[in-house]
């Protein structure tokens, strides 16, 4: 037969048939025919679906609730309903999980993954039941497992669910995050520093300031993410193969989303437009936008982070980060920041991941979108990897960090930049000559006041107190 799979493949195990002819499936195998012949066909990224453990448990539960629903129809016996609920719980519970082996990113719009949850689903069932492997005359894929649905809803529906089920800890690695980093800022509330605009002195802050604007420009997110999320939870459950819920019951589609809700614990509710569901990636590409947002911030604060630690003798040294590693194989005594290095590299990928998934919701033709495979595959990606890289950058850095005291100050001291203070009280052209003279001398700004008594040592001595410099001050009018 020449649709058949290689004739190594069929020296051992059970002979399976579908539409192409029959092979054999490893003996031991919960999976079947057509999720061999995906396996063969995609060996693209190497990565599996049990890479993705929330996508295996999701689809189990999107099977759980269809064939609960079907029951409740009266259109799956009593016997194949329980066979399938138990081979989901089991899959929910972790186990199973390496028979979940097609490659995330394939052709047909994501019909290999639906067949290999139909297919493990229905062999451990097959077993529940007290039947072998491969007996689908007990228990069914196509006709069981996937009665009343399509790839084309169950798909989807199973990708916004393991969205959802990663979103949790996504949050709480955020939030952790964030609190480092305001931990970070009351520790070091009382040092003084320089601010700086495109690279050059600008005004005084503290090195809490700064701190906390991480952890409030992180913190602004946590929110967003999970307004984000809601979409997500609209699903196009019973809308079988084109959003027309052709081959369903009238009250089918209801009865599903009701007992995923059930089963999931989101509450979940039908699209009112289903063909519209059925084609459109729109909350796809919002949440990855947002997933891209979270990275760039984390790689701008990476990048602060690195510059303010840079030195040790010759950069800026207000801070230092924990030594993790030696940093090079022929300097001896270099450390350098490999963790925020390593952020901000996750933080590019997931910007890439972003554009592709971008370009897959854009590539949907008519009624379907092929490239959801893509989409599912990025965005979990990129979920897993801020995850982890927060996780790093909190455990592996922040909390580590400490400030170089005596270093922020003698930059404050030195800097040209406190020339900006004293406006209100010279103006501005007496500012401008004060800040070129000091620049072309090498003198210091408040050295060059006290010899032309533009003010006060009491004056000076009030502007410079530390929280004068940093905060918004009464004035009387000149």
């Amino acid at each position: 037969m020449s649709h058949d799979l290689p004739s190594m493949m069929q020296s051992a195990g059970r002979l399976e048939k579908d539409l192409l002819g029959e092979a054999r499936v490893p003996l031991e195998a919960y999976y079947g025919i057509q999720t061999q012949r995906a396996c063969s066909n995609f060996d693209l990224s190497g990565v599996h679906l049990h890479h993705f453990p929330e996508l295996v448990n999701a689809l189990a539960m999107v099977k759980s609730a269809c064939a609960k629903a079907n029951h409740r129809l009266g259109l799956l016996d009593d016997q194949r309903c329980i066979a399938i609920e138990k081979a989901a719980a089991l899959i929910i519970r972790g186990e199973h999980h390496e028979q979940f082996v097609v490659d995330m990113i394939q052709g047909g719009a994501g019909t290999s993954t639906n067949m290999n949850a139909n297919e493990v689903i229905a062999n451990i069932g097959l077993e529940v039941l007290g039947y072998d492997k491969g007996e689908y005359r007990h228990l069914h894929p196509n006709n069981d497992v996937n009665m009343s649905q399509s790839t084309n809803d169950a798909y989807p529906t199973a990708v916004r669910l393991s969205i959802l089920l990663k979103h949790g800890d996504l949050v709480r690695s955020l939030a952790s995050l964030r609190d480092a980093f305001a931990a970070k800022a009351d520790e070091f509330s009382d040092i003084i520093k320089m601010g700086r605009t495109q690279l050059q002195d600008a005004v005084p802050m503290t090195l809490g300031q700064e701190f906390q604007s991480f952890a409030t420009t992180l913190g602004e997110d946590i929110e967003r993410i999970a307004g984000l999320s809601e979409l997500l939870k609209e699903i196009n459950l019973g809308g079988t193969a084109i959003g027309t819920g052709i081959n369903t019951d009238p009250e089918y589609a209801r009865l599903a989303v009701g007992y995923l809700s059930e089963v999931s614990g989101f509450e979940f509710k039908r699209a009112s437009d289903l063909v519209e569901a059925s084609s459109d990636m729109g909350a796809f590409v919002l949440f990855s936008s947002m997933l891209k947002r979270l990275a760039v911030k984390l790689s701008k604060i990476s990048n602060d982070l690195r510059m303010l630690s840079m030195g040790p003798r010759c950069g800026l040294n207000e801070i230092n980060l924990p030594a993790q590693q030696p940093g090079s194989s022929i300097m001896p005594g270099k450390i350098n920041p490999v963790i925020p290095e390593a952020v901000n590299q996750v933080a590019y990928q997931v910007v890439g991941n972003d554009l592709a998934v971008t370009m897959a919701a854009e590539a949907g033709q008519l009624q379907l979108n092929a490239m959801e495979p893509l989409i599912a595959y990025n965005v979990l990606e990129s979920i897993r990897m801020l995850k982890q890289s927060m996780d790093m950058l909190k455990n592996r850095c922040v909390r580590g960090i400490t400030a170089n005291r005596d270093r922020c100050q003698e930059l404050v001291d030195s800097s040209i930049g406190i020339v900006t203070a004293v406006v209100p009280y010279i103006g501005y052209e007496n500012a401008s000559r004060i800040a070129k003279e000091a620049l072309s001398s090498g003198r210091g700004v408040l050295d060059l006041i006290r010899d032309e008594q533009l003010m006060s040592e009491a004056q000076l001595e009030a502007l410079l107190s530390p929280t004068n410099m940093i905060a918004p001050q009464k004035r009387r009018a000149s």
